[in-house]
């Protein structure tokens, strides 16, 4: 197969539907085991650092949100952790994992945020850490 040039690449996924475009992405996700980042998360960056200002930023990081994806299996146990990690109700902590992906703690320091995606995904959660 040919290599194709950037501007090549651009022309073909220029001619795709959005929904052969979306189930190019998801199959890119698989195959190199990577996540698509939202574009919006760029913009800050972009709007006033240079590239080098926002690797520094991103080092030096200090807040952190922990997200649940998905509950898994053990759904009961991941409620019982949410109840711990916070100071919600059986219903509110039902609600949160039932609506996964939502945030459960957020603003949290990188100890307090390992702690939580580790207390999580033994409960059998799959767990993000922004």
């Amino acid at each position: 197969m040919a290599k194709l040039s950037q501007d090549e690449l651009l022309e073909q996924f220029s001619e795709m539907t959005l929904i052969e475009l979306s189930e190019f992405v998801k199959a890119f996700e698989e195959k190199f085991d990577v996540e698509a980042a939202a574009p919006v998360a760029v913009a800050p960056a972009a709007g006033g650092a240079a590239a080098g200002g926002a690797a520094e930023a991103a080092e030096e990081k200090d807040e952190f949100d922990v997200v649940l994806t998905a509950a898994g299996d053990k759904k009961i146990q991941v409620i019982k952790v949410v109840r711990e990690l916070t100071s919600l109700g059986l219903k509110e902590a039902k609600d949160l994992v039932d609506g996964a992906p939502k945030p459960v703690v957020e603003k949290v320091n990188k100890e307090a945020a390992d702690k939580a995606k580790e207390a999580l995904e033994g409960a059998g959660a799959s767990v993000e850490v922004k």
